[in-house]
């Protein structure tokens, strides 16, 4: 039986502050909880929309496992008050999964299969450490040198970018302190309060003498990433951390972080049916595999595939969020595909605003939906490498 395909349509997206991992704000809070919240956040942006619609709750987290673990999708949406009725999936694609979520939902919609979807991200990196609790790669990779890349660390498919395009130490530098000035800038100039929903963190603290344990509680409501006191002479003293003779240090890389963002998305029908109205539509996704070793160029393998999908070009894009996982590979892309570095990132990237793995495709997508339509531009892109060798790309269009 053939179906007639819809569109997809964003009506709310929103993200918690990220925090830093693994001593930052959101060290004690357990991601289960930021993901309800989010998801309660979303939906209290659409009132009139019945929570017993929503046909799905797609939430990506690239390490599902301990506090995040146990389908962390569903527990979160009972945490959040939704109905028993609505069920729940945790999607894995490491970097890119809070955007596969969003890719899936919209794809269900698409088909008719669902006339309401919830798409989310969520990742503690405080509680859950990089690459999980128990590394075990499978020895049969090391068998084929071409698969060594898949054990290389981050940093050093990095130096490989950076070496490969001939991507300078100080090219690096510079690139990081233009994104924590530009997050710095956004903070200023309140660019981020539409997207971002504060959130309240309780802490307890024993007082041995009166044997007694006060509650302590906090809004948070800004990211806790930037950095003020950044400069080009402070990013050059840092070391190399990832090769002796490197140029990658823990200044020009993505931060480790804490966070969730959610996205609402629905049919023409629900549209109707709610009395919504739409922030944009999600246009496409496409995601491709490169070199495990090189696995930040990425992003130059899969932009073109889903420009060519969606009918678009470079040309019409008004703002691209390229996550930066590390400056050697947001510069290789950029200049790769010839981006223009202004539409990159307006306010700032992973290197300032952090980069909670999982979480990030679901917080750039609200920063990107929420900074287009701001900005009176129509289409925009959520785009970033993927750990093993892979890159992701989706287009939004706002009305």
């Amino acid at each position: 039986m053939s179906r007639q395909v819809q569109e997809a349509y964003i009506v709310a997206a929103t993200r918690t502050p990220v925090g830093k991992a693994p001593r930052g704000m959101f060290r004690n809070t357990r991601p289960d909880d930021m993901l309800a919240h989010v998801l309660k956040s979303v939906l209290a942006q659409v009132p009139s929309l019945d929570p017993a619609s929503i046909g799905d709750v797609i939430a990506g987290c690239a390490m599902p496992e301990a506090e995040q673990g146990m389908n962390v999708a569903r527990l979160a949406l009972l945490l959040a008050g939704l109905p028993d009725s609505v069920p729940g999936m945790t999607v894995n694609r490491f970097c890119s999964s809070g955007l596969q979520a969003v890719a899936l939902a919209a794809d269900r919609i698409r088909l008719g299969e669902a006339d309401v979807m919830l798409a989310a991200g969520v990742e503690s990196m405080s509680m859950v450490p990089m690459m999980g609790n128990k590394v075990a790669f499978n020895p049969a990779i090391f068998e084929r040198s071409e698969h060594y890349g898949i054990a290389y660390g981050m940093g050093l498919t990095a130096e490989r970018v950076a070496e490969q395009w001939k991507i300078s130490r100080e090219d690096q530098d510079e690139f990081a302190l233009h994104s924590h000035l530009r997050a710095l800038a956004g903070n200023n100039n309140g660019e981020f309060e539409d997207e971002i929903t504060p959130y309240c963190i309780t802490g307890r603290v024993p007082d041995m003498s009166s044997r007694e344990v006060s509650v302590k509680m906090r809004v948070v409501a800004q990211d806790e990433g930037p950095r003020a006191d950044s400069s080009l002479e402070a990013l050059g003293r840092l070391r190399c951390v990832f090769a002796q003779k490197g140029s990658v240090t823990a200044g020009n890389s993505s931060q480790m972080s804490d966070g969730a963002g959610a996205v609402l998305l629905c049919s023409e029908a629900a549209l109707m049916r709610y009395n919504l109205t739409p922030l944009g539509r999600f246009l496409g996704f496409s995601v491709a595999g490169v070199p495990p070793e090189i696995m930040g160029i990425g992003p130059a393998v899969a932009i073109p595939r889903v420009l060519q999908q969606v009918g678009l070009s470079l040309n019409d894009m008004g703002w691209i969020e390229l996550n930066e996982a590390f400056a050697a590979q947001a510069l290789a892309v950029i200049r790769e595909l010839g981006l223009d570095p202004a539409l990159v990132n307006p306010l700032g990237g992973a290197i300032a605003l952090g980069h909670p793995l999982g979480a990030t495709g679901a917080i750039r997508s609200a920063t990107l939906l929420h900074g287009l339509r701001r900005r009176k531009q129509k289409y925009g892109m959520v785009t970033m490498c993927i750990g093993t060798g892979m890159g992701a790309a989706g287009v939004f269009e706002v009305f």
